[in-house]
């Protein structure tokens, strides 16, 4: 199992114990208020996220070790935990590693697809295509 595995069986985990919705609706907002805020100038358009009904931006850089680092912030509480749960997964990881990993089948264990507007799951498609468009531009550059 791959470490991007690991840390979903973790996030599985803790989705699991907390039983409820509301209850995991709390604790991604929780998330949420852990992610450091971006700067002003990071707002920009070139790090907005299309096709989220609130406003998100993710911000990419690529690491020394060939990794990439993901930073991301969000007008909405929800969304900010959402954006939380996508660090916690790709933040760090080689682009190949990204490419390879099923955003979309994690999205689903972890109960997020059904329990989300569909508004806010085209929003958390909208990032995870985001983060592998730039996992993909970092192979290819």
């Amino acid at each position: 199992m791959s470490k991007i595995e690991d840390d979903l069986q973790v996030l599985a985990d803790e989705f699991e114990l907390l039983g409820d919705w509301e209850e995991r609706y709390r604790y991604v907002i929780e998330l949420g208020r852990e992610l450091a805020p971006l700067r002003d100038a990071e707002r920009s358009d070139a790090n907005k996220v299309r096709g989220c009904a609130s406003q998100v931006w993710l911000v990419t850089e690529p690491q020394d070790d060939g990794t990439l680092r993901f930073r991301g912030d969000s007008d909405a509480h929800i969304v900010r935990g959402l954006i939380a749960i996508l660090m916690r997964l790709f933040s760090g990881r080689t682009p190949p590693a990204i490419l390879a990993f099923d955003a979309k089948a994690a999205f689903e264990r972890l109960g997020l697809s059904g329990a989300l507007s569909s508004q806010r799951s085209n929003g958390l498609a909208a990032m995870a295509t985001r983060i592998r468009h730039d996992a993909q531009a970092a192979v290819t550059a």
